[in-house]
């Protein structure tokens, strides 16, 4: 967990932290067994061969929690996570190094002085390849100044 973000302290180009993952087959054996994604490609080696995939995937649901936490960790607990959507663009496979982070976008402040935040995210395998595309949105609380 980071530490408080606010608003103040974003401006638009900066880079999100960094999230490093190394997903285990316990892992997704583990994960299959909380979402209920049984599906074979997750945990059966010769399963997913015969379907022409180079060997067991992480599940897309799995990634998309990766890019959950870089963002809710990069908030704090007090900004608000408004939107997250992802695109699967490649798979990615147990024991590779992936690289969550993002960028932030656009900024925008309503007249009633809330303000929206827009980040284009992304999980990125050991290769560089990018195989996991998003964007969220999200709100920051102001910093108070006491006098």
């Amino acid at each position: 967990m980071f530490k408080q973000l606010f608003f103040e302290d974003v401006k638009i180009g900066i880079n999100l932290p960094v999230l490093k993952k190394k997903v285990s087959s316990q892992q997704l054996v583990m994960y299959a067994g909380a979402s209920g994604d049984y599906y074979q490609i997750h945990y059966d080696q010769d399963y997913a061969k015969s379907n022409d995939l180079p060997g067991i995937i992480i599940h897309g649901a799995l990634k998309n929690a990766f890019l959950g936490q870089l963002i809710t960790d990069w908030i704090g607990d007090n900004g608000d996570l408004l939107e997250l959507s992802v695109q699967y663009r490649g798979m990615d496979v147990p024991e590779d190094e992936l690289t969550v982070t993002g960028i932030v976008t656009d900024i925008k402040i309503d007249s009633s002085k809330n303000n929206t935040i827009y980040c284009d995210i992304w999980i990125q395998n050991s290769s560089g390849k990018k195989s996991t595309l998003g964007k969220a949105i999200v709100s920051l609380p102001y910093k108070v100044i006491t006098k």
